[in-house]
Parts: structure tokens; C-alpha cells; sequence
């Protein structure tokens, strides 16, 4: 390539005078000699034989070679091919510009229109939240999920994970949490998943609607580096939200996919596969994503809603089991619920709010309380009431749990279009076990 042509490629680049060149090339990992970089350093890839560039990250150096995963894919370049670091480093735009707006993990738009203009600049990683700077999380977020508000309550800066397999009705409940939370600014972020269901969410589950939304996008056909940090771009723009005062609702999906894109860099470079062919690194991932989300002193929140697929609805694959012990409650969605045609499939007895009795009253609380047990006479006596074997009279609590059955299996249905306010909700819950 000329040295002209060169300068005009490069000319709005804030790039190293300095350059190295590659020495060796897969499908999925570059090999450079001629610089000396950093673990993380951003770097772009000039092709010198064609207009073809692209981002990658170092992830690994040796003593003579360094290694770089590319954002991108490897197709059209070659050994010798000029490597450059990015002396900005992994920034991203981020500004009230984005609201509205589909884009991908750069904040480059989706949605077929202009360009993101901001001059604010945003570091993809960023430490979690200090522990002696975490607010209390003290106050109720609502979802306008009857199932959730009235049983399994939120609070402003909690991390819920979504557990479900596979077409059990995860999107839907999804699209009526972002529509019915009160958040003032919400973030979802579509990782890895089909293309085909990013029109499909916003169409279908958010009715079109993306006001004060942003929606981040990075598709199973991306490279798993482009998963792997759409993630980490999306948590910092809801930072930003944060740290300007809102309270902010974080969506993410799923965190599966996520781990997947990890164990596919993870392997490629030599680590050893553990539980499920998944290396070390993804399990030391999770938490430096999902502990950012939260509460701080004197700014907003982040509360924050991670799903996570779960292969054939085992619960104790890592990723969910790892998740589990990270996050501040876990929503579990039964494949026998929707079998009975109950939606959204909420399992009460299995799912858990580790914070819900920090931010309802006393009387909420018990409430909950009576309709979780009522719920699980119920469900323990359910072959003995069909088969007619139960005589009435035998457990007053439970004849109490058989006549409110009907408006109990009603409570725990909702159609996707419909949002329920939480003091209706509560009230909704007072009438059927009052």
C-alpha cells in the first residue's frame, strides 16, 4: 500500500507511531511480533493489500510474539499485514444521544440511522463498585409483575438472574419488565443471541416502543470477543445513566451466551477446559460484570436482570449454579407451569428475593408469606385433591388453600401487554387472602 494512501486511512486514527506486523494467523487468533503492548490493549488491524482493517485485543504475550483476539473476523488478512495500537484505548461514546437508539457494542447505530454524535467517552472496563460505597438497598422497584412485585419484590440496585430453558417464555417476561419497570433509563443488551429476535423483542415485547431505551446489540454470528465485551459496553452505559442521578433498569440476555463467547477465547488460547468445557477465566468473568450493577452513595442505581439459559432445565450447570451465587435473588421459570398455561411461568417456590424483606412493610411481608404456603399445600396435595382421596375437614389451612385456589392460579397469570402498579398489586394480594 502507498505511504499516501497510508496516512489518509490512518488520518483520523488515534494510533502508535510505532507498528508491528503479523507473523501467524488462524480463524480465530493473530500472532504479532514489533510492538510492545499490554494485556488488553486495543490494537487495529490495516491489511496491506486491500481497505480491510479491523479492532482486536492482546490477550496473551510471550517473550517474542503477543497474541490478539479480533473483534471481527480473520478473513482477508495476511502474515505481514501491519498491527497498530489504539492509543485511545477501549473507550466508547456514551451520552443521552443513545436513548432510543439500537446499537452495537461500539455504539455504532443498527437501526439504520445517523451516527451516535457525543464527545463524552465512556471506558468499557471499569472496576466494580467499592463495598464501603454501596448504598443500602432500602426501596421497592417495581416491575409491573404481579408474580414479582407481590412475591418475589425487588429493590433499587438489586441483581436478579432469570433462569430458564429454552423457549419456556423468557423474552416475554423480559419485554414486560422493561416496559412496566419503574426505571427513568433502561439498557438491555442482546448478547449473542439470533438475529431474527432483536426485531422480534422490539416489535413484539416492547410494542416498538424505545423511549428512554437503549438496546445493544451483538449477534450470535459476532465474534466472541464482540459478545464478550457488548456486555461490558452495555453495563457502562447504564454507569453513565447511574452516575448522572437515574435509577436505572439493566437487561441483559443472557449471561450464558456471554460465558460461551469466553470459553471459545478461553480455549483458543490454551486454557484448560473444566465442568463443561468451560476454562477458568469464565467463572473469574461473571462477577467483574455483575457486580457493577447496584447501588451508589450520592448517585442513582443499576438494577440489574441477568437470564440465563439453563440446558435442559438443569439448574446445576455451572453457569447457573456460579450465577447463583453471585446475584441477590434468581427467578425460575417452569417449562410444567406453561403446561397449565400459566404465563409469565414463575415458580415460587423455587425462585428467591434475597433482599425482598429490606424494602417491604410488615404487612406485605406476610402477606407473601400466607400465599407462598398456601401455594405450597397446594402443590404438595395435588395428586390426593385430583384423585378425590382429601376429605374436607381434615386441614382447616388447607380447605383455606383449596377455596382461594381459583383467584390464587389467576393472581400468578398476566397477559405480557398488561402493567399492574405495585400498591395495586398489594391490594389485589389483600383481597384474595383477606
Amino acid at each position: 500500500m502507498p505511504l499516501k494512501k497510508l496516512r489518509l486511512k490512518l488520518a483520523k486514527e488515534r494510533l502508535s507511531p510505532l507498528f508491528g506486523v503479523i507473523k501467524k494467523i488462524s480463524s480465530t487468533n493473530i500472532k504479532a511480533i514489533g510492538l510492545n503492548p499490554s494485556i488488553g490493549d486495543i490494537v487495529k488491524i490495516i491489511s496491506n493489500s486491500s481497505d480491510k482493517s479491523e479492532l482486536g485485543m492482546v490477550t496473551e504475550i510471550e517473550q517474542s510474539y503477543f497474541s490478539i483476539s479480533p473483534f471481527g473476523f480473520t478473513e482477508g488478512f495476511k502474515i505481514g499485514d501491519t498491527i497498530f495500537i489504539n492509543d485511545q484505548g477501549m473507550m466508547i461514546p456514551v451520552g443521552e444521544e443513545l436513548l432510543g437508539r439500537v446499537v452495537d457494542p461500539f455504539m455504532r447505530p443498527k437501526d439504520g440511522k445517523e451516527g451516535i454524535s457525543t464527545s463524552n467517552l465512556s471506558p468499557i472496563m471499569k472496576p466494580p463498585l467499592d463495598a464501603m460505597k454501596r448504598g443500602l438497598i432500602e426501596e421497592p422497584f417495581s416491575v409491573g409483575v404481579k408474580t414479582i412485585d407481590a412475591l418475589l419484590t425487588c429493590g433499587k440496585g438489586q441483581k436478579l438472574g432469570i433462569f430458564a430453558g429454552s423457549g419456556v417464555g423468557k423474552s416475554t417476561l423480559m419485554g414486560m419488565i422493561v416496559k412496566g419497570a419503574s426505571a427513568t433509563i433502561k439498557v438491555v443488551a442482546l448478547i449473542g443471541e439470533r438475529g431474527r429476535e432483536v426485531p422480534e423483542f422490539i416489535q413484539k415485547n416492547l410494542n416498538g416502543d424505545l423511549s428512554n431505551t437503549v438496546i445493544i446489540v451483538a449477534t450470535s454470528d459476532d465474534s466472541p470477543l464482540m459478545r464478550k465485551y457488548g456486555a461490558f459496553c452495555a453495563m457502562s452505559v447504564a454507569e453513565y445513566f447511574k452516575n448522572k442521578g437515574n435509577d436505572v433498569l439493566f437487561m441483559m440476555d443472557s449471561i450464558t451466551r456471554f460465558a460461551m463467547a469466553q470459553r471459545e477465547i478461553g480455549l483458543a488460547l490454551g486454557e484448560p477446559p473444566t465442568s463443561k468445557g468451560y476454562p477458568p477465566s469464565v467463572l473469574a468473568l461473571l462477577p467483574q460484570l455483575m457486580e457493577r450493577a447496584g447501588k451508589e452513595e450520592g448517585k442513582g442505581s443499576i438494577t440489574a436482570f441477568f437470564t440465563v439459559l439453563v440446558e435442559g432445565d438443569d439448574l446445576s450447570d455451572p453457569i447457573a449454579d456460579q450465577s447463583r451465587s453471585i446475584l441477590d435473588g434468581h427467578i425460575v421459570l417452569s417449562r410444567e407451569l406453561t403446561d397449565f398455561g400459566i404465563y409469565p411461568p414463575i415458580s415460587i417456590q423455587n425462585s428467591a428475593s434475597r433482599v425482598m424483606n429490606d424494602v417491604i412493610d410488615e404487612e406485605h411481608k406476610k402477606l407473601a408469606q400466607k400465599f407462598k404456603r398456601l401455594n405450597s399445600l397446594l402443590k404438595e396435595n395435588e395428586i390426593l385433591i385430583r384423585i378425590g382421596a382429601y376429605k374436607e375437614g381434615t386441614d382447616k389451612e388447607l380447605d383455606l388453600a383449596i377455596s382461594k385456589k381459583e383467584k390464587m392460579n389467576d393472581f400468578l397469570q398476566q397477559t405480557p401487554d398488561e402493567i399492574i402498579d405495585f400498591k395495586e398489586t398489594k391490594n389485589i394480594l389483600k383481597e384474595i387472602l383477606l
